[in-house]
């Protein structure tokens, strides 16, 4: 074995993906477009992804996952199944921003940019010492001072593979539990309506 086996994957954006990476060698990767449904997609992949590789789960030495920022369901799809099969399986888990793995083996300094709603992206400029991430106005991006990377240009089997490389560098350290990286709040609002009186 090259290296330690890690599975990663990633729910954020309107996908499903997966990658089973050991050390530089790729040994499976998938990953399919969905808008919806994939919670109920995510563990029957992982498993034929698995399977088509030729390793069950406990071969398995870490976990790798997408933690956005993206879609809010999603990444709580993700987070929550890496810290299920992390506590069963009795291995860590990292969580790997879309930030961090839009391209791992980039030269610094450039800025990783992840689509978000209504005309805005979210940003980080990579470095040394990354900036702390932010929304901008996509106008914004014409007048950023390095190099722009999109996430959604990247294909989502390579984010998976790239979430597995991060996750490589990390899995022996002291990692805590993933958890989603939200930089903006949830659409959904409480109602505004005063809800029915419960008389005693």
């Amino acid at each position: 074995m090259a290296g330690p086996l890690i599975l990663a994957f990633d729910t954020s954006a309107a996908h499903c993906a997966a990658a089973l990476v050991s050390g530089d060698t790729v040994l499976a990767a998938r990953a399919e477009e969905m808008g919806r449904g994939q919670a109920e997609r995510l563990m029957p992949m992982l498993e034929e992804l698995l399977a088509a590789a030729g390793h069950g789960w406990r071969d398995l030495d870490a976990l790798g996952v997408g933690i956005g920022p993206g879609n809010f369901t999603g990444i709580r799809i993700s987070v929550a199944a890496a810290r299920g099969l992390a506590l069963a399986l009795g291995i860590p888990a990292v969580g790997v921003s879309g930030f961090e793995a839009a391209d791992p083996d980039r030269a610094a300094p450039f800025w990783a940019v992840i689509p978000g709603p209504r005309g805005t992206v979210y940003a980080q400029r990579r470095g040394d010492a990354p900036s702390a991430p932010e929304i901008l106005p996509d106008t914004a991006l014409a007048s950023l001072d390095a190099p722009v990377l999109r996430l959604d240009a990247v294909p989502a089997d390579r984010l998976a593979v790239h979430i597995a490389r991060v996750a490589a560098t990390r899995w022996q350290g002291a990692t805590p539990r993933p958890a989603p990286l939200y930089l903006r709040p949830a659409d959904a609002a409480p109602a505004r309506d005063t809800g029915p009186a419960i008389l005693p």
